[in-house]
This record gives structure tokens, sequence and C-alpha cells, in this order.
């Protein structure tokens, strides 16, 4: 048996896209296709507008927060056991007044469809 960390301190600072407030955990690289992060965003944190380098599922794993895709500058909200899907290439930008704390799962191919849609 190991034991690894993923928690706030073992993180990394990120400030691409304008980012603030934003610290990375990797939690584990699936295959060249796929890695698992765990992003802890403090109040005020935002990751920024940028394109999704390949799909991505972004779930809440702690507090609340807001997100917003390219075809809509409104934001919507999003809170703890809730996730937002994003195809390859689609832009977005997620961030937090109070804090959150997401997993971002992105690979060559995702399946959302086991998880139960809100809209």
């Amino acid at each position: 048996m190991k034991f690894y960390r993923f928690d706030p301190e073992v993180g990394k600072s990120v400030d691409a896209y304008n980012s603030t407030g934003v610290l990375i955990s990797r939690i584990a690289h699936l295959f060249e296709e796929a890695v698992v992060n765990c992003a802890y965003l403090e109040a005020t944190g935002k990751i920024g507008y940028h394109q999704a380098t390949i799909q991505q599922l972004f779930l809440v794993v702690q507090g609340e927060g807001w997100v917003r895709g390219e075809s809509s500058n409104s934001l919507h909200s999003i809170k703890m056991g809730q996730a937002v899907y994003w195809e390859k290439g689609e832009w977005h930008e997620s961030g937090t007044e109070t804090g959150m704390t997401v997993i971002i799962l992105e690979a060559i191919k995702v399946d959302p469809s086991m998880l139960t849609a809100t809209v």
C-alpha cells in the first residue's frame, strides 16, 4: 500500500489565462490521453477564459461558484455535487466568490452520460 497527497499544500499555483487564486494538484495520469487534477480555488479565485485542449469534466466537490462557456457571457451557478462538461476547443471560464474545490478530468474520450442532467 502507498499513500499519496493531493491537498493544497502540495499543489502548484496556476496563473495561466489570467487565473487567480488557484492551486492544482495532480491526482493521476491515466494513460497519455487522460489526466485527473484537483483544483483549489480560494475566495474570488478564477480559472481564466481559455479553450479546452481536450474534453473536460469539471466536478465540484466542495463549495460553490460559477462557470461560463463560449455561447454566452452569462455566468451559471454551480455547487457541490454538480458537474459541467466542455468539448475540446470550447472556450470556458470558472470562478468563485467564496471558495471551491473541483476535480477536473481531461481526456480524449469523456462520456458524462452516466451523470444525471440538471437541464
